[in-house]
Parts: C-alpha cells; sequence; structure tokens
C-alpha cells in the first residue's frame, strides 16, 4: 500500500495520518475508561459507528455485547420493539417473544445512530432507561433493569431541534456528556490519498482487477475533490472504479461523474413531483421503507426523512 508522507497510525481497524485524528484517538481512549455517554457529531460518511465501536471495544465493557441500531431507518413501532423487546401477544403479529437490544447489550454498549430521528414518545422512554436503568417491555408489566454504557451519534444540532420542540433538553443533556466531534475527510489532509490506497488494495484482493496507479488527472480529481460523502463517498468510488474500469492503471473515466466534472442529468422535474415518487415507491414495495429508498436510490436514512417532511408515515 502507498502511504502519506506522515507515517499513518491505525486504531481499532481507522487509519490516518493527520495529527488531528491522531489527537481524537487519544481522547477516545481516556473517554472508553469511564462509563459516561457519548454524543458523536459529524457528518454522513465520517465513520461515526467505528468510533462506536472502538470505544466499546477498548472498554472494560468489551468482553460484553455492542449493539447498534439507526433511528433514521425503522418506523416508530418498529424502533419501539426493537429497543425494549416484546412479549407474546403485545400487537398484531407478535407471535413470540422478542429480546430488545437494551435487553441484549446488559453490561455492553448500545449504539443509536441518527438520535435526532427518535420520536419524542420514545424520547421519554429512553430517559427512564438512562436514569433509571429500566425500562419494560411492551405488553408487559414486569420492570427489566439493564446496564448499558449508552452512545449516540447524530449529523445534526441537538441544541436547534431542541429549540424546535423536537428533542427532549433533558435527553440531550443526558446522551452528550461527552460530545465528540468528527472531522470531515476534506479537514484529514493526506488522508485523502491513504485511504485511496487503502480500499484500492482491499478491492485488489478480490481478484477480478488489479489497480498498481492512478492516472494523474484521477490523483488530482480525487486529491481536489471536496467529499461530501466522506470516507463513505471515497470507497464507493474506488469499488465503482473496480467494477466499470479494466487494466492497471485506474483512470479519471473509472470515477464518478462528480469527480470527472461532469453534470449530473436533469433531474429537475424529480423535486417538484418528490412527495409523488415517495409514494409511488412505496406503493411497489408495500410500504417497505427500506426497499422503497433502494427503489428511489436514496439512502434509508434520507428516504425516512423526506417522508417525515412531507409526512408520509
Amino acid at each position: 500500500m502507498k502511504v502519506s508522507k506522515k507515517d499513518p497510525v491505525e486504531f481499532c481497524g481507522i487509519i490516518t495520518a493527520s495529527q488531528n485524528m491522531k489527537d481524537l484517538f487519544e481522547v477516545v481512549k481516556r473517554v472508553a475508561r469511564t462509563d459516561s455517554s457519548v454524543l458523536l457529531r459529524g457528518e454522513s460518511g465520517t465513520g461515526k459507528e467505528l468510533f462506536a465501536r472502538a470505544i466499546h471495544s477498548i472498554s472494560p465493557r468489551n468482553p460484553f455485547a455492542f449493539k447498534a441500531l439507526n433511528c433514521a431507518a425503522l418506523s416508530k413501532e418498529l424502533m419501539h420493539s426493537e429497543l425494549f423487546g416484546h412479549v407474546k401477544g403485545a400487537f398484531t403479529g407478535a407471535s413470540h417473544e422478542h429480546k430488545g437490544i437494551f435487553h441484549e447489550a446488559n453490561k455492553g454498549s448500545i449504539f443509536l445512530d441518527e438520535i435526532a430521528e427518535l420520536p419524542l414518545d420514545l424520547q421519554a422512554k429512553l430517559l427512564r432507561v438512562l436514569q433509571e436503568k429500566s425500562f419494560n417491555k411492551i405488553g408487559s408489566t414486569k420492570t427489566e433493569h439493564v446496564n448499558v454504557r449508552f452512545i449516540s451519534a447524530t449529523h445534526t444540532s441537538l441544541r436547534k431541534i431542541v429549540a424546535e420542540g423536537q428533542f427532549r433538553e433533558d435527553l440531550m443533556y443526558r446522551i452528550r456528556v461527552v460530545p465528540l466531534f468528527l472531522p470531515r475527510l476534506s479537514e484529514r489532509g493526506e488522508d485523502i490519498e491513504l485511504l485511496t490506497w487503502r480500499f484500492i488494495d482491499e478491492f485488489n484482493k478480490l481478484g477480478f482487477r488489479e489497480i498498481k496507479s492512478l492516472s494523474k488527472d484521477a490523483r488530482e480529481a480525487i486529491l481536489e475533490y471536496s467529499w461530501p460523502g466522506n470516507i463513505r463517498e471515497l470507497r464507493n468510488n474506488i469499488e465503482l472504479a473496480f467494477a466499470i474500469g479494466v487494466g492497471p492503471e485506474l483512470k479519471l473515466t473509472d470515477l464518478s461523474p462528480e469527480l470527472q466534472g461532469i453534470s449530473p442529468p436533469n433531474l429537475t422535474e424529480f423535486p417538484k413531483h418528490e412527495k409523488k415518487e415517495l409514494l409511488k415507491a412505496l406503493e411497489k414495495t408495500k410500504g417497505n421503507k427500506g426497499k422503497a429508498a433502494d427503489l428511489c436510490q436514496i439512502s434509508r436514512a434520507t428516504f425516512w426523512r423526506k417522508c417525515k417532511f412531507y409526512g408520509i408515515y
């Protein structure tokens, strides 16, 4: 693997040569020793779940389970069940008892991604867990006791949505005892090239193409691009290059239109009819929002936010 001029370091599967990331690693090591709740702030694709897993893996809770849940990817009812579990017969279709992640992660760690999307009534139930370390399964009067390390993440400002009345202020203070801010890929300097070669090495091992070099214009495009999708977008571009390109040199034409400076197809009509398109996708997938998001070729989190914006439930 070609590396940066600075010595790269690897921490719990996260590789970097930038000093701001190395400094963040040191903070994470100190935070992991405690049981304090951690809120990870960062744009999509900056590796929030990787950092959550890192905190758990080097903490005293490592021998126990780490459970992750994306609050933007589930309906309120399903999220309720996934968090707290349910007893048999608690609702239509509850043919058997289900253990929620709070039960499964007892003595371990729980990671809630996109916590800003958590409905207000579930926020109250989550606050109880944090305050009293107890909860009830859906349909049960029996109190369950739990001991978990709580890690959450969001790409947005909780203070802003608290001011808008969409998030409980008392819960915000409970979950952001330790706020950690993850830098954008564009703020990580030489990590762009370092990670490019890391992903090239990863895909080289699959055997259907071996890339040994970058063309001059491809390298320039990779280094000059702003990477709004951060690490995830970079990895996707390398995967694209392996899927459509040939030969040992990665060329500019192997990369996405954004990196080539090509305008995407004219989709100006889509925003005008966005709600209609969302409803059409839901109809085709019989209400399955995950499949509908795939059909619309957008992330599930984005699909959920758009549905919420248009009042589609």
